[in-house]
């Protein structure tokens, strides 16, 4: 769980800065103490991303019981990453994919509309942005399984993946591109 947890601060992190530093020039303005606000924001964003490394890890111990796991932890069936990649290219295209891309997506609206005053409303927002964050990304997160959790370079393209579907202008139509890329991707692992 402590490797899943500091696995997910650092791919989610870069993609989170925007909406940290916007809450942080917003408390600045509203005079408040930006320095706990935003620590209890990023605290309540860094607890959901905890509760999904604890979720991932178990998964990852049982699917090594089950002997599904190579020792570098890849799925040992190239059929089951197939379908962990249909499964990842479907979640692209559904509409909790979208709505939670649109909340991670922009900063200045989601900050309007989820805004909470205080420390304990900066931890409830920092909670509700990260569930945000989890449900755009935790599919894209199990496609790890299909290269090797600890795969840098898988790590790094899911990251980058990840940061160009929240923070470029375009992020809908890289998340489609992405989807249909991973549902081919998908379909040659199950035929081989």
């Amino acid at each position: 769980a402590t490797m899943w947890a500091v696995m997910m601060i650092g791919m989610m992190l870069p993609s989170a800065t925007p909406m940290i530093l916007l809450f942080t020039m917003v408390q600045r303005k509203q005079g408040t103490r930006p320095v706990l606000t935003t620590g209890a924001f990023a605290v309540g964003y860094l607890l959901i991303w905890g509760g999904f490394a604890v979720v991932a890890a178990a998964l990852q111990v049982g699917l090594g019981q089950m002997a599904l796991l190579s020792p570098s932890l890849a799925f040992v069936s190239t059929r089951l990453a197939g379908l962990v990649f249909l499964l990842a290219a479907a979640y692209e295209f559904s509409p909790l994919k979208n709505r939670c891309l649109t909340q991670c997506s922009s900063p200045i609206s989601f900050i309007t509309s989820h805004w909470r005053p205080g420390i304990v409303g900066a931890l409830r927002m920092g909670v509700s942005h990260g569930a945000f964050c989890v449900g755009c990304c935790w599919a894209l997160m199990l496609l790890l399984f299909t290269a090797g959790v600890m795969n840098i370079l898988w790590v790094v393209v899911l990251s980058v993946l990840v940061l160009v579907q929240k923070l470029l202008p375009y992020g809908r139509m890289i998340t489609r591109a992405t989807g249909a890329a991973m549902a081919v991707v998908g379909m040659v692992l199950l035929v081989l």
